[in-house]
């Protein structure tokens, strides 16, 4: 395969370029398509993708785009995606399952000879995961409703008896997707490793967990808390934690990220199989904004008002079992992310407006909610 070209879809964004990276120091001939979205790269095309990548500036929902950038190529790692809380529902399932049904059907309309294809997904389709109920045991939670949100009661609940439940970490079981962007990423999944199957491009599906480090966009900040406390302490404000900051999650660096990535290219074991890529240690939000300030080393106010966004988990950590069998195990902490952050972030202009605009446009929309009465 090293012979060969590998295309890597959205390989000017954030884990695409450090994918880039990596391929081409293992000697890997590397090509990117990329549409240079303007929320994550307002500037364009950004000065850390290495000139050594063919690019080709074009996008994942046109033809002719999968058309050109396939030619030759022995393996896709497709990361392109739209991922945000806006309800422009539409647009997950037009880029992200679209555009993944259109890799298939220009790859066996042209019977190209792709060796392997890396889909990445995400823990989002997971929604609120596993949990034990000391009655009715394993669980697998709807989505908590608005009304109950909006009295400030965060709890998870059992689907058969109401009470609350403890969560567990999640395996690559039973999936449960409870909004757009989750519900398209496993649709793309169910495309992927099903039409790989029946056509004999072998396809492995990852799902991520939360990923973090540097050259992940601060002009998108309607998602990530590394980047969003990290921008926050950047720009002088308080860190804002939804709910009531004990959601739990995992943090990936995105070095780990990027080995699972490789791994699932280049291991002819994870072949239409699907992975967790997570970081093995579950944090509360809290927490998290708590490793920011010591990390930064600086004075910071950590602020819980009473929000929370419309559609989020209250808590998931993936189980990394299956992956780590294959000899893949995080070697970076949430610190070591947080550290590489703040050191990219210091190099970047960052504007001053960035975080009211986007909460602004959060709240406009309803994605951004306030308690209305305390439980």
């Amino acid at each position: 395969m090293k012979r060969g070209v590998v295309l890597v879809t959205g390989g000017a964004g954030f884990i695409g370029s450090h994918t880039v990276d990596r391929l081409l120091e293992k000697g890997y001939r590397v090509r990117v398509l990329d549409n240079l979205h303007p929320r994550v790269h307002p500037r364009g095309k950004p000065l850390w993708l290495s000139p050594e990548a063919e690019f080709l500036h074009g996008d994942v929902t046109r033809r002719p785009d999968w058309e050109r950038a396939l030619e030759g190529v022995e393996a896709v790692v497709h990361l392109a995606a739209y991922q945000d809380y806006m309800p422009d529902f539409s647009t997950f399932f037009h880029v992200n399952t679209e555009g993944t049904a259109l890799l298939y059907e220009v790859a066996v309309e042209r019977r190209l000879d792709i060796r392997k294809v890396v889909v990445a997904s995400s823990q989002a389709v997971y929604g609120e995961g596993c949990h034990r109920c000391e009655e009715h045991g394993v669980v697998y939670p709807e989505m908590r409703p608005l009304a109950q949100l909006q009295r400030g009661d965060w709890a998870v609940r059992c689907p058969h008896c109401g009470r609350p439940v403890a969560w567990e970490p999640t395996d690559e079981s039973v999936v449960h997707p409870q909004n757009a962007y989750a519900m398209s990423k496993y649709a793309q999944e169910m495309i992927a490793l099903n039409l790989g199957k029946r056509y004999g491009i072998p396809t492995t599906a990852l799902r991520y967990s939360i990923v973090q480090g540097p050259r992940q966009s601060f002009a998108n900040a309607y998602s990530g808390v590394c980047r969003i406390f990290c921008t926050s302490l950047y720009l002088g404000r308080p860190l804002m934690v939804y709910e009531d900051g004990q959601q739990v999650r995992d943090y990936v660096n995105i070095r780990d990220a990027v080995e699972a990535t490789l791994l699932a290219l280049e291991d002819p074991r994870t072949d239409n199989q699907v992975f967790n890529v997570g970081g093995g240690r579950p944090y509360t939000v809290l927490e998290f904004a708590h490793t920011v300030l010591r990390v930064a080393g600086k004075e910071g106010r950590i602020e819980v008002p009473g929000i929370f966004r419309f559609g989020d988990t209250r808590h998931i950590c993936s189980d990394i079992t299956r992956l780590r069998s294959l000899g893949w195990s995080p070697r970076y902490t949430p610190e070591d992310s947080v550290r590489e952050y703040l050191a990219w972030l210091s190099s970047q202009e960052c504007r001053a407006d960035l975080l009211d605009s986007a909460q602004a446009h959060m709240q406009a929309v309803g994605v951004l909610r306030r308690v209305e009465v305390r439980a």
